[in-house]
Parts: structure tokens; sequence; C-alpha cells
């Protein structure tokens, strides 16, 4: 499984390949050696990640797949339609997907995301408008938010911990 670490203002990221998409993006919090990537996909990955963080890119269209269960499908297919510079929050997200009673089992499949930013988990949020659990820690999950926000040019989100 090929993989490439790429640096990014908020830390590493490695990225894996698995056949012709790409299975996961995480955030690390060491140091790996950046060498070229192996593939012409994972090269394709750094440039529209380099984008983003450079403002140019708000969607990413390179092939995604991650591994996970018909309902945790579901629950990243509505991470999707998450538009660049907003959020949501995980009540709003169970009424998407028209059950209510699943904030939990959301929450929980929203933290099994393996394809950090592309599946923007980070935009959902508490419904007080905290913000809640991120795997890459929550000063990530501000700064993505507001680095969306000032692309955006909206301005400072206001954003409770």
């Amino acid at each position: 499984m090929p993989i490439a670490y790429y640096r990014t203002p908020i830390g590493i990221v490695r990225i894996t390949q698995d056949g012709e998409f790409i299975s996961g993006i995480s955030i690390r919090d060491e140091e790996y050696e950046i060498e070229p990537p192996a593939t012409p996909l994972l090269q394709i990955a750094i440039d529209q990640l380099q984008q983003y963080f450079d403002g140019t890119r708000k969607t990413f269209d390179f092939p995604i797949k991650q591994p996970g269960t018909d309902f945790q499908q579901q629950v990243w297919e509505c991470l999707l339609n998450i538009e660049y510079g907003t959020t949501t929050t995980y009540a709003q997200q169970s009424n998407q997907m028209n059950n209510p009673l699943a904030i939990r089992a959301i929450a929980a499949a929203n933290g099994k995301n393996h394809l950090w930013v592309v599946v923007p988990c980070h935009r959902v949020i508490g419904s007080d408008g905290s913000l809640t659990g991120y795997a890459g820690g929550l000063w990530r999950k501000q700064w993505l938010l507001q680095h969306e926000a000032n692309v955006m040019g909206v301005g400072q989100t206001r954003l409770n911990f």
C-alpha cells in the first residue's frame, strides 16, 4: 500500500492509497521524512490538499474509498454535503439522515472517518456551538474552521470550548 507524507500548517499528514483510491488521510504529531510521492494519485492528493491550505480549493475530486459499515458510509456521505466554510451539528446531521435518535452513533461514525479534511467531519460541532471531539485535536478543528471562514471572507468564527 503506497504511503506519502505531506507537511501542512498544522502538522504532518499521512496519505495512504489502496488500489485506485485514496483510503486514508490522517494528521500526525510526529515528524516524518518527506519524500516525493510514489504514485501519481498520491501526488494529486498532496496537490489538492496544498490548494486547500492555500485557500484556492474548497472541494476534492480525487477518488476516495474507506472501509466501513453501511451506516458509517451513509454518515460519511452526509459529511460530504456540508458546504465549505459552514458548520452543522450532530443533531442536524441525524435529522438530515432521517434518524434523529442516532446522534451518538453518528458522532461515533464521524470519529471513525479516515479521510481527514476531505470528508469534513471537522465541520460538525455541538448543538451549543462548542467544539466537540476531534481525532486531530480540538485546536486543529478550530484552525480548520477558522481557515475556511477566512477564505470565505466571513471573518472570525465564534467557537466555544
